[in-house]
């Protein structure tokens, strides 16, 4: 038969897609989150050998979000108008290069203004993403492929606790263990830099592993479903600002947030004040907690798809969280114990994050939802500014792991709060794609 009148295959052409450019996105993703979050290890070692207080960390760690909220929207335009390869090469790029300088800084202010341009060098890489991903997927195909991408961030954490634990202990060419730490998990990111250049393609019709009838169908199908978003109408911010279920998101997600990225940020430091242990002992744990968010990442998508429920999955998320984060308190146990209840807070604090992203697109028209999401992204990250700046004047000022802890706890259960509170329509079991 001819090429030119054999039909194309949607499910065939779904996985074909799929292939080619989920692998190297999710790998994209491990890396930035492995170079915003490694200095949680670095700490270990980082902050005895240059005095960096409790306070400086805090802020330097949290300074990071503001930088990042600088681009995150120009980024994602420029995904959309100008080249998301070009783009991702130079975010790459430049985030590989800030955060080998990390391995230099000497005072608390060069430590947050790498903090600072570090997020500003990341900052259009998640929106772009999301953006790029609504070149390449159908609405339908599209939340399960940014599900997938969720995985990537206990697996670069549980990849990145015992590789940080081996650098650290490294002493070359008169350079610390915490130096070699940024200087090698900064490499892949500069190396796929240059993959992205050569590997990415922008949008279907550029794709030289498409045929001509795929690239076509593809480019026709979401041209259908842009005319169709288009036909639908926009709402404005402020029109969106006046919606109950926006502002009930945004401030569960900022809450429950605030205790999400300090309790990521501060994990090392808390196991190993609890445990006792070695660097080494403390890293291993850390990445046993981070396995656990693997597991639970993977189980939440299926239930909340199983179920088609996705609210009271985030809020039961978001509940469990501060619930075992209060027991890992509790005076007198052992730390066995306490680990335990740390790999169940761990499962809850992984547990919540999926069905909640689905929640603006549940509760909103389309155009709102569109609105919703970029302002609940940026509550997002505000919050990893303040748990994190919060965290570290809590420590500096002499209170212990227990009311740490505690402060973390019940930043999940007052976002878990308005969560619950928000509207969603009579449950259905979500359409699977065959």
């Amino acid at each position: 038969m001819n090429k030119q009148n054999t039909p194309v295959d949607p499910a065939a052409l779904r996985r074909k897609v799929a292939v080619r450019v989920l692998p190297l996105v999710f790998v994209l993703y491990i890396v930035s989150y492995l170079d915003r979050a490694n200095v949680a290890f670095a700490k270990l070692r980082m902050a005895g050998d240059l005095q960096f207080s409790e306070a400086v960390f805090g802020f330097g760690i949290g300074v990071f979000f503001i930088g990042y909220l600088f681009l995150e929207i120009p980024g994602a335009l420029l995904v959309e108008r100008w080249s998301a390869r070009k783009w991702f090469a130079r975010i790459l790029i430049t985030w590989g290069i800030i955060s080998a300088a990390t391995a230099f800084v000497k005072t608390p202010n060069q430590f947050y203004v790498v903090r600072f341009f570090l997020g500003v060098a990341e900052a259009g890489f998640f929106p772009g993403i999301i953006v790029y991903f609504t070149h390449w997927f159908a609405q339908g195909d599209r939340t399960r492929a940014l599900s997938g991408l969720l995985v990537a961030v206990p697996f670069s954490l549980a990849l990145g606790a015992p590789v940080s634990s081996l650098l650290l202990d490294v002493h070359w060419l008169g350079l610390m263990g915490w130096q070699w730490l940024f200087l090698v998990e900064s490499a892949p990111a500069i190396v796929l830099g240059f993959v992205v250049l050569r590997w990415l393609a922008d949008r279907p019709r550029s794709a030289r592993w498409l045929t001509q009838d795929e690239r076509d169908y593809l480019e026709g199908v979401l041209a259908l479903e842009a005319s169709a978003k288009e036909a639908a109408g926009k709402i404005s911010i402020g029109q969106a600002l006046q919606l109950r279920n926006v502002w009930l998101l945004v401030l569960g997600v900022l809450i429950a947030n605030s205790g999400g990225y300090a309790l990521t940020f501060w994990l090392p430091t808390t196991v190993k004040n609890l445990s006792g242990g070695s660097d080494q002992q403390t890293l291993l744990y850390s990445g046993l907690y981070y396995a656990c968010g693997i597991v639970s990442v993977i189980l939440s998508g299926q239930s909340a798809d199983r179920t088609g429920d996705r609210k009271w999955h985030a809020v039961g998320g978001m509940l469990a969280t501060g619930l075992f984060l209060c027991c890992s308190v509790i005076p007198g146990q052992s730390f066995a114990l306490t680990m335990m209840w740390l790999c169940l807070t761990a499962f809850g604090a992984f547990f919540w994050i999926s069905p909640f992203w689905t929640l603006p697109t549940l509760t909103l028209n389309a155009s709102a939802a569109a609105v919703a999401i970029g302002l609940i992204n940026m509550a997002a990250n505000l919050a990893g500014y303040l748990g994190n700046h919060a965290t570290g004047w809590l420590r500096s000022h002499g209170y212990g792991e227990t009311a740490c802890l505690l402060f973390l706890a019940t930043c999940f259960i007052v976002g878990a709060g308005f969560v619950s509170l928000v509207r969603v329509a009579a449950r259905r079991p979500a359409q699977v794609l065959s």
